[in-house]
This record gives structure tokens, sequence and C-alpha cells, in this order.
């Protein structure tokens, strides 16, 4: 029996490029903005596909970008412990530990505010108590 080398998987990128293409409409489009968002508050930021769902990471799970028929949710693993004084924060409120904000269709997200929570969940990543 003749072994062939596996090929190689697609890069996160790539399979989030595709999740992106997937989806057509206006959850694909707002997956692609809060991702842009996301690459732009930290350049490091590291693409992962996990779970067939982006998730983007820092010394640590920041969030996750899920698509569903009528939102796209972004959770965030340690979204309890961060400060949220603008109630970006809509969805998952009772756990104590994950957050999640749900994006519908035709909402906007104010990229500063968006950017500096996920600044804050990097931040709370690399302490020592995070």
């Amino acid at each position: 029996m003749i072994k062939r080398p596996t090929p190689p998987a697609p890069s996160p990128s790539l399979l989030i490029d595709a999740r992106i293409a997937e989806l057509g409409d206006w959850r694909g489009a707002t997956l692609a903005h809060v991702r842009a968002l996301i690459k732009h508050a930290l350049p490091d930021v590291l693409e992962e596909w996990k779970w067939r769902v982006p998730v983007w990471s820092h010394d640590g799970l920041i969030c996750t970008g899920e698509a569903y028929k009528s939102a796209v949710k972004l959770t965030f693993a340690k979204g309890a412990a961060l400060a949220d004084p603008t109630h970006l924060f809509n969805a998952s409120l009772e756990g104590n530990t994950r957050r999640a904000i749900d994006l519908h269709q035709g909402d906007a997200i104010d990229a500063d505010v968006f950017n500096a929570l996920i600044r804050a969940a990097a931040a709370l990543n690399g302490s020592r108590g995070g």
C-alpha cells in the first residue's frame, strides 16, 4: 500500500475568508467588518479556526465570530471581566465568564469603542490574573 502525503490544511485566515464568502449577505459583510476592526486594534492578533468558527487570540482567546440566521455573535471568552461602560455586550449577560455582542442586520458598531474592548481583552489575557 502506497501512502500519499496528506495535503496541508488551509490556513485559518483562508477558512475565515471562505466563511465570509459562503455567507454572501449582510452577515458576511458584518463578519468581514468586525474582522477588519479586530486586526486594526491588534495588528499581531492570531486568527484561528476552531469549532468551525473564526477565533481571534492574543495571549489567549479573545473572541469567536459566529454567524446565525438573524445575528453575527461575537463571544468574548473573558467578557464578564471587561469593563463595558457603553454596553456593547448585549447577549450572554447571565454568565460568570463570557459575554457576547449580537449584531443584527443594519446594526452599526462604534469602531473606537469596539477597538478599545478588543485591546482590553488582549491586555486581560496578558495580565497575571487573566
